[in-house]
């Protein structure tokens, strides 16, 4: 049955993640837009750490925790967001629900393959100007697309307390980007239309190493490595007015990413309670796109600490289902690199969540809770106050197991 499930949902959440708008926010209209989160709910509820072998939840970030799998293990996730966006002057309100991440994770001894699709960065600003003199001219700026991450991982465990991993990484999407302006003293207006088709490929590598000090209490570490990137921009205009359509062909573009470095480390009773922190850092990158290229705006050092956990009161209750329930929670604080007008583009977040067992199975429903400000209203610039809801399905089962009767 879980079968039959996964297939479905591979195609039609594969349609759906290409063709999603995941972004409202302003400082989309910069790089290659607003680069989402990468893991699951679950991970997402601890503020981003995710530095356990877990036997039953597919960890995105680390390939190393692949051959850790008992099961097979299909995980898809999906947010809804609500924010209010304010200036000194002015505040709006927009909605998103959009697809975060599907996967599936093969156990094969130990050896552990893992493969899947993440929507990786959102583009989809909407802005309006309005002249003040006589001519009333009105200009927008909209954009659309994304860019979207198919990856294929292996981990291998070297030792029961040792692993390690890869994967590797193609990257695709398109951005569309639509400048406007129409005179209300004429009848027809003019608009520009800007494309980009991104490509690229990168790889990561990582291992994870666990071990008890105390005959209940365990020490866990992961690390992380991401090796330095580019991604190829093909870029296409072409102007629309009353009376004729041309294309102008662009110089393509390359976009480069530097190496990032992610290290956590956790303590804790397994199956009962974890805390654990992140910390993530990364060099300045040259993400600026030839469409938006902005004399106020810089690309820095980008980074980001995190800490997190969860709580299990009785992981073997069979007669109490309250207490079988994970609870979790985290802070986190992100430095995402974008410097605009001399002010560094921070977001700030508190997570918590819920994981709900599947009776009969060890699969099991997440929820996810956050609440954050990203941005700033200094220099002139728009903070984001942020609230989302996120839910994931783990759903595992024994895919490759004989049967003893025909």
């Amino acid at each position: 049955m879980i079968k039959k499930i996964v297939i479905s949902l591979c195609l039609l959440l594969g349609v759906l993640s290409y063709a999603q708008e995941g972004s409202s926010s302003p400082y989309s209209f910069y790089g290659i837009g607003d680069v989402r989160f990468k893991g699951t709910t679950e991970t997402r509820s601890m503020g981003g750490v995710a530095v356990e072998q877990d036997s039953i939840h597919i960890n995105l970030q680390n390939p190393a925790s692949f051959p850790n799998l008992k099961l097979t293990s299909f995980t898809v996730g999906g947010t809804y967001n609500t924010t209010t966006m304010k200036t000194d002057a002015l505040s709006e309100k927009a909605r998103r629900t959009t697809i975060d991440y599907m996967a599936l994770g093969l156990p094969l001894g130990k050896l552990g393959i893992g493969f899947g699709i993440i929507p990786y960065s959102s583009v989809g600003y909407n802005l309006r100007t309005v002249s003040g003199d006589n001519s009333e001219i009105t200009s927008t700026a909209t954009s659309s697309g994304g860019l979207n991450k198919v990856f294929l991982g292996a981990g291998y465990k070297i030792t029961p307390k040792f692993s390690i991993g890869v994967d590797a990484n193609y990257n695709f999407g398109v951005i569309n980007i639509i400048n406007s302006q129409l005179n209300s003293n004429i009848q027809s207006g003019t608009s520009e239309t800007n494309t980009s088709n991104l490509s690229g490929i990168n790889f990561n590598v990582g291992s994870m190493y666990q071990t008890k000090i105390t005959k209940k209490l365990s020490i866990f570490s992961s690390v992380n490595y991401t090796l330095a990137n580019s991604l190829k921009s093909k870029n296409t205009r072409s102007i629309q007015s009353p009376l004729d359509t041309q294309t102008i062909d662009q110089p393509d573009q390359t976009i480069t990413f530097s190496s990032k470095l992610s290290l956590s480390a956790g303590i804790g009773e397994v199956r009962k309670w974890l805390i654990g922190g992140r910390v993530v850092m990364q060099g300045a990158s040259d993400i600026s796109n030839s469409y938006n290229v902005s004399p106020d705006v810089t690309y820095g050092r980008a980074g980001s600490i995190s800490l997190g956990g969860y709580y299990i009161p009785d992981f073997g209750s069979f007669s109490n289902y309250a207490k079988r329930i994970v609870y979790r929670a985290g802070l986190k604080y992100e430095r995402t690199g974008l410097i605009i007008r001399t002010e560094a583009i921070d977001n700030v977040g508190l997570t918590m969540g819920l994981g709900l067992p599947i009776s009969g199975t060890f699969s099991n429903m997440n929820i996810g809770f956050e609440i954050g400000k990203k941005g700033t209203t200094s220099s002139g610039l728009v903070q984001e106050n942020y609230a989302n809801i996120s839910i994931g399905l783990s759903l595992n089962d024994k895919w490759f197991e004989k049967r003893k009767f025909n």
